[in-house]
């Protein structure tokens, strides 16, 4: 999974929020025939945004599509997505859900499970190191 392109993308998306002094939280959708459809990063502190997180945002880079598009698609994200993501992972009926970590923080992992979608979790190294990096140097803002 770590591999995995969507995976790949998302965690560069992590280390551009990180870059730019934000959450260092990246994500990726990918469709179902594995074509990167959006990604984006967490900007809450860029923008001083209270809903533009990673997933959020690979949702929106993505654009409008059809409801069609989403059928068998994966989100990548490099942090278990919160009750916020995890419903946008649900509307869009993703079917499944790579997470790089979750030590740090976890979120709505056994809803997205009762709701029928695969939760992978990479237990990606770099992808925690990113996180305790930015709760320790900002805990204000985390």
């Amino acid at each position: 999974m770590e591999n995995d392109a969507g995976f790949q993308s998302a965690l560069e998306e992590a280390r551009k929020g990180a870059a730019e002094g934000g959450v260092p939280i990246g994500a990726c959708l990918v469709s179902a025939d594995g074509k990167i459809l959006g990604s984006g990063h967490n900007m809450r502190i860029q923008n001083g945004s209270a809903t533009i997180h990673a997933e959020i945002s690979a949702l929106e880079n993505a654009g409008r599509l059809p409801a069609s598009a989403y059928k068998g698609a994966t989100m990548y994200t490099t942090l278990s997505p919160c009750d916020m993501c995890t419903g946008a992972c649900i509307l869009y009926k993703v079917k499944r859900v790579v997470l790089g970590e979750n030590n740090t923080f976890v979120g709505g992992e056994a809803y997205l499970k009762q709701r029928g979608i695969e939760v992978v979790i990479v237990k990606s190294a770099e992808c925690e190191a990113l996180m305790k990096k930015f709760i320790k140097d900002h805990p204000e803002d985390w």
